[in-house]
């Protein structure tokens, strides 16, 4: 009896600790996904700031630079809107992540519950008929 308790202890630490394997998994998925957003949106915006200041570089005049000033406002406002959106983007694949691993961790909380409380009505029954047949 205590040897079947104890290889259930064991597979349940088995269990848990693959379940915590899976969970780091999907923990650095997401990270990777998150880090790939970012980096795009850097990417982006580094592309959008050379080639404005090539085009700022190339103004011989202030009039040049006057004609200019539209661009640097548009410029501006794409970099915050960009920086916004993936602000988003980022904060749901946290929320996917994080809905993935409390799935991950329900589920093996339901197996493990479902487990022990199949193993406690079999010691109860076995203790009740040792104890009818004394």
């Amino acid at each position: 009896m205590f040897e079947q308790i104890n290889s259930q202890w064991v597979n349940l630490g088995k269990r848990f600790a693959d379940t915590a394997l899976q969970a780091h998994g999907l923990a650095i998925e997401g990270f990777e996904k998150a880090l790939n957003l970012n980096l795009k949106t850097l990417e982006d915006r580094v592309e959008a700031t050379v080639g404005f200041i090539g085009e700022l570089s190339s103004a011989r005049d202030f009039e040049g630079i006057k004609a200019l000033w539209p661009k640097s406002v548009n410029l501006a406002k794409e970099s915050a809107e960009k920086l916004v959106a993936t602000g988003q983007e980022v904060l749901a694949v946290a929320v996917k992540t994080n809905e993935a691993i409390g799935a991950l961790y329900a589920s093996d909380f339901e197996a493990t519950t479902t487990v022990l409380e199949a193993q406690a009505k079999d010691v109860t029954a076995k203790v009740r008929k040792a104890a009818a047949g004394k």
